[in-house]
């Protein structure tokens, strides 16, 4: 119920008419500009909800395909991850089709990245945690063939200078990227050499030193999963399709620190 029309009404009429009068006059007035002005915002929250989810969905595919042919050609990693992905997602046939053509965009000669950053940047304003989603996912693709090229460090180091990441915090997130990406193919590994390397990757994905005390661990696992955590996300605009690879983090950094303190 909106009354600041009224209140600024009654104020206004009892400072011109000096009674009484006067000031219900200008609430009356304040009353009807408040109905003028009445609004579902709900119904406009839903429909600006829905365009983010539209825009980072569309983005994720057709950056990812933009990133793939980064180094002048798409590998077969790189369709193999894009299809991967979609499968993960579960996504049915029409938004694989609309994932499949964002992705053909993409990679397309002169697609205007800088303008569909700006369009994602703008329709997730505020929301760092998604953002920093989004890079994540086109780290992993850019890692795909578990090399990363120059031409794809260049790209991944403008994306993130278009939304607001600076250099070290996107160096910062690609060590960490990397090492998630070992942590997950080394899961099996139970060898001394390769416990040892798990455990180091563990670190890295949560962005800590092995000399880090209990309480800065900890402090760096709280924070990555208030960032990752899928129901935030969601509520944050990442497309409810999506959201298996925020579980699929969020276990992973779970994981992390489970073997951490395990061996602390």
């Amino acid at each position: 119920m909106r009354i600041w029309g009224k209140i600024f009404g009654f104020l206004f009429g009892l400072m011109l008419s000096k009674n009484i009068f006067g000031a219900l006059l200008g609430a009356w007035l304040g009353h009807k500009f408040d109905k003028g002005l009445s609004f579902d915002f709900d119904a406009l929250n839903q429909k600006n909800e829905g365009q983010r989810q539209q825009v980072f969905f569309y983005s994720t595919f057709a950056i990812m395909g933009y990133i793939a042919k980064a180094d002048g050609r798409v590998s077969e990693h790189e369709i193999a991850f894009a299809n991967a992905y979609m499968d993960k997602l579960g996504l049915d046939a029409t938004l694989r089709q609309q994932a499949q053509d964002a992705f053909s965009e993409g990679k397309m000669a002169g697609f205007p990245i800088d303008q569909q950053l700006k369009t994602l940047k703008r329709n997730c304003y505020n929301r760092q945690d998604l953002m920093l989603m989004f890079l994540e996912i086109q780290i992993q693709v850019a890692f795909a063939d578990g090399q990363l090229g120059d031409e794809e460090r260049a790209v991944l180091h403008h994306i993130a200078k278009q939304l607001g990441f600076s250099v070290s915090q996107l160096d910062q997130l690609l060590e960490m990227i990397i090492a998630g990406a070992k942590f997950n193919q080394n899961r099996g590994n139970v060898s001394q050499g390769g416990s040892k390397q798990q455990l180091e990757n563990a670190y890295k994905l949560l962005g800590v030193n092995a000399d880090d005390s209990p309480q800065v661990i900890k402090k760096a696992y709280r924070k990555q999963m208030a960032q990752h955590h899928p129901d935030k996300l969601v509520a944050k605009g990442l497309p409810p399709e999506m959201m298996e690879m925020a579980n699929q983090k969020a276990q992973d950094i779970q994981s992390a620190y489970e073997l951490i303190t395990k061996k602390s």
